[in-house]
């Protein structure tokens, strides 16, 4: 492709993008296409001979968006927001563009080095100590095993990555059942396992862990040998928001030695309203966090902000330099594939300075409250509707809730139709979750362009599915 013709496509693709988000409200959240009816359009084979621009771009508007599920839409609803701004966009272009390996400073200075100033604004705004050093990730999953692998390392006095961990003590780390199935995943790739993964149990409107609960834990497996290892907290958890109160469970933690990390993926980038900091109140005494620019703060997929307390022991966990990644005569680098697990590193840093520039704290702070806002008045609405009744305590923008129409049918089936019905509808894209075995149906507001109105067509299709199927 020549100079002209990358231009006149790259063109094409921004007037796709702009036309793209212009007419979101027009199209259903979820992708109405049945299983296997994309891959049917396609051919079985590869092309042997080039095929023109233009083809390719039909098929792609044909074929590929009508099969998309619209994570940008105002009434998506569903999981965690994934919101990808315009300003986010247009860095991702510039990146793309230059197509960089910023594995090493030396590989790419700049993305080095904004990476480190991008990081600690981002710590300023959300109100972490100046202690906390930052590195982006490209999830919180990988952050979290990051995180794991250092807790087991610093269990075993740095010894496990050189002898692995045959005919060792079983290592023990502590979670509440209300954390992300990231948290079991990092303990079977950690080595650790899932059976050394104990589930203390929770307490209160929040869903936190019981702090004599986990005193308990430690106390069980100490007695049997075990050797604790870490904790992790959730600051809104998945299923229902829950918040794990940090102060006392991470002084628990530390009396006994255990590395504390706490998932903050949705609700870290809301610290950046102080209002809402008494959440994670005490967090700033954990030793790893990680909060995910990508979901809330508009920043796109993927970028994930993890903050460390002690990078030393962090670096010697997962740092590792074979000849041909040293940078000789510069010692006082910073060099960011040695803080995660994979090597290359694509250039994320870029699109959320864009971001914290384009939009100011300001901006996404109103943002954010809108957000919390109109998702706490929903709540109360429709609490106060005949049947209908919150299955958990609203956290900033989440809340779930059930429906009983009263004529003693089974519920979870109920709720699940009427959960198919809301989404096959196109209007609204919901999600359910499990609260106490039971099935709840989960509402969080968090796309960039929601309005106040979009909320409410909400309500009017929750109640109105309810009425039409009870």
């Amino acid at each position: 492709m020549d100079g002209e013709t990358f231009r006149h496509w790259a063109h094409e693709a921004a007037t796709f993008a702009a036309d793209y988000r212009e007419t979101l409200r027009d199209q259903p959240v979820r992708a109405r296409t049945k299983p296997g009816e994309i891959a049917a359009q396609l051919p079985e084979s590869p092309p042997e001979e080039a095929e023109p621009m233009a083809a390719l771009f039909e098929d792609f508007r044909r074929i590929i968006v009508p099969g998309m599920t619209h994570w940008q839409h105002p009434r998506f609803f569903a999981y965690f927001p994934a919101n990808a701004s315009p300003a986010s966009v247009i860095a991702e272009m510039l990146s793309s563009a230059m197509g960089a390996q910023c594995l090493l400073w030396q590989t790419s200075p700049a993305a080095t080095e904004l990476e480190g100033v991008a990081l600690d604004w981002l710590r300023q705004a959300v109100g972490l100590p100046a202690d906390f050093t930052g590195v982006i990730q490209d999830s919180a999953s990988s952050a979290t095993l990051c995180a794991f692998l250092t807790m087991r390392e610093r269990a075993l006095g740095f010894t496990g990555n050189a002898t692995g961990l045959s005919g060792r003590e079983r290592l023990r780390v502590y979670a509440s059942a209300e954390v992300h199935t990231s948290i079991d995943r990092a303990a079977w790739v950690s080595g650790i396992g899932h059976d050394n993964l104990i589930r203390v149990r929770t307490t209160g409107p929040l869903r936190g862990m019981d702090p004599a609960g986990l005193e308990a834990a430690i106390a069980a497996d100490l007695a049997a040998g075990h050797r604790p290892a870490g904790l992790v907290l959730c600051v809104g958890g998945t299923g229902t928001g829950a918040i794990d109160t940090a102060p006392e469970l991470i002084r628990i933690a530390h009396r006994h030695g255990l590395f504390v990390h706490v998932d903050a993926a949705w609700a870290g980038t809301a610290m950046i309203c102080p209002e809402f900091r008494d959440l994670w109140a005490g967090v700033e005494a954990a030793d790893s966090i990680v909060l995910n620019p990508h979901k809330w703060l508009g920043v796109q997929f993927d970028c994930s902000a993890h903050y460390l307390r002690s990078v030393d022991d962090h670096l010697r966990t997962l740092s590792i330099q074979p000849e041909y990644l040293k940078t000789h005569g510069h010692d006082d680098i910073t060099n960011y594939s040695e803080w995660t697990v994979q090597l290359g590193r694509r250039f994320r840093a870029l699109k959320l300075w864009f971001v914290l520039r384009a939009h100011g704290l300001n901006g996404l702070r109103e943002m954010m409250r809108n957000h919390v806002r109109w998702s706490q008045a929903l709540a109360a609405r429709i609490a106060a509707e005949p049947g209908f009744a919150l299955a958990s305590t609203p956290v900033l923008s989440l809340f779930t809730f059930r429906h009983d129409p009263g004529d003693g049918r089974d519920l979870d089936a109920h709720m699940l139709a009427m959960l198919t019905a809301i989404n096959d509808g196109g209007d609204l894209y919901l999600t359910p979750t499990r609260i106490d075995g039971h099935l709840a149906i989960r509402f969080q507001a968090g796309a960039m362009e929601t309005t106040e109105g979009d909320v409410d067509a909400a309500f009017q299709i929750i109640r109105d599915t309810a009425r039409a199927l009870s």
